[in-house]
């Protein structure tokens, strides 16, 4: 969610950010309505200073006038906030100054390469045929007894799931995060407050009698965890690494890996999330890239740092960068990671702040996250990259 405020004074900028993002969002109206707001704000501030000068007049008609007239203003200023918070949750964060233009996944921008290719003397086989020999991996009984998409971890893939969490974990701890459960449920103010209803909610569970949603990410629901809370200074910067089970509809990946478990509707992930004053983020954004990296290069894998542009950044995020590593058994790099600096996008919608010592204000903290692992897709690369064998 975006300040109407700096909507206000930075129209162009905000058009701009929005355009550059792919998404049609109305400014204008947004701004029509939060000026007949302001308007309505001083007509009322008017008539109940009005009223308490008169309040010792016995005039009981004119007093009934003004609170009639107040009720009407109060009741046009209730309608106009709701149209106005309605427009406000359609517009994404603006991506920063330093993201590239760019419409698509297409125009994302390589930064690096790290690691050599995995080179066989032969032709290498991809994870499914890998796992033809293995059977760490039955999509054909989960497909019998759940539906498409889903999958059964068997043998040395069950321990090797629980080798990369415990191997992260000893690593992100000493980082200081915070090791973190959530549950993987969510109220509905809870997952809008994240900003993933606004746009993409048919990519989320919902659970219509209880009227909770599933998570699709640890991120949703430490970011919730917070909600309506100020922070000290000192408490910043505040950092977890939750576990947890991630479930996503797909919905807009129709006929997109449908075999096996690269694209699934449920998955474990280890996710980092970041509370953290303004002026630090950005230094903080490269810090949980880097942590990434390291995680990468002690498992050994080679991969690719991509910066993403303007039109693939999404929602929520107004910097992001994705690894992808390198599957010698499709013979491509694949997505593995991302990390994205969200700024006070989600702070302001959730109301997390921070006590500015020096200015004695409170003021929002911004909020970031990353992948660790996500263990599905981690396993693949390491069957393909080590022929499925275990580098424990």
């Amino acid at each position: 969610m975006l300040d109407t405020k700096f909507i206000r004074e930075n129209k162009r900028i905000a058009e701009t950010g929005i355009k550059a993002k792919g998404f049609d969002v109305d400014i204008g109206a947004l701004l029509d309505l939060d000026g007949r707001r302001i308007v309505l704000r001083k007509k009322i501030e008017t008539l109940n200073t009005e009223r308490k000068n008169n309040a010792d007049i016995k005039n009981a008609e004119k007093g009934r006038k003004l609170k009639s007239q107040l009720n009407a203003y109060e009741a046009e200023e209730k309608s106009l906030n709701e149209s106005i918070e309605l427009l406000r949750r359609k517009m994404p964060n603006l991506p920063l100054p330093e993201v590239p233009y760019g419409k698509d996944e297409n125009d994302n921008i390589v930064l690096r390469e790290m690691g050599e290719k995995t080179n066989f003397p032969f032709v290498p086989k991809d994870y499914l045929a890998l796992n033809d020999e293995l059977n760490w991996i039955d999509t054909e009984r989960a497909g019998k007894a759940i539906g498409s998409r889903f999958g059964y971890l068997l043998r040395d893939a069950v321990n090797l799931e629980f080798a990369l969490v415990r191997f992260a974990f000893g690593i992100l701890q000493k980082e200081g995060f915070i090791p973190i459960v959530p549950p993987v449920f969510l109220k509905p103010e809870a997952m809008r407050g994240m900003g993933y209803l606004d746009y993409n909610e048919d990519e989320v569970y919902h659970l219509e009698k209880d009227d909770l949603y599933l998570i699709g990410t640890s991120e949703q629901a430490i970011g919730a965890m917070h909600m309506n809370e100020i922070f000290t200074e000192k408490e910043l910067p505040l950092r977890y690494a939750g576990f947890s089970s991630c479930f996503r509809r797909e919905a807009g990946s129709y006929g997109k890996d449908t075999k096996g478990i690269l694209r699934v509707h449920q998955f474990d992930k280890i996710e980092l999330f970041s509370f953290v004053k303004p002026e630090n983020s950005k230094e903080e954004h490269e810090f949980l890239l880097g942590l990434e990296e390291k995680l990468m290069r002690s498992l050994n894998l080679p991969y690719r740092v991509l910066q993403i542009c303007t039109g693939d950044l999404g929602v929520q995020a107004a910097n992001k960068y994705d690894i992808e590593t390198w599957l010698p058994g499709q013979n491509q790099y694949r997505e593995t990671h991302s990390t994205s600096n969200d700024t006070d996008f989600q702070s302001r919608r959730l109301n997390i702040k921070y006590k500015n010592e020096a200015t004695g204000k409170n003021e929002l903290v911004y909020t970031l996250n990353g992948t660790a692992f996500a263990v599905g897709r981690i396993l693949i690369a390491i069957m393909e990259n080590y022929l499925g064998f275990s580098v424990f």
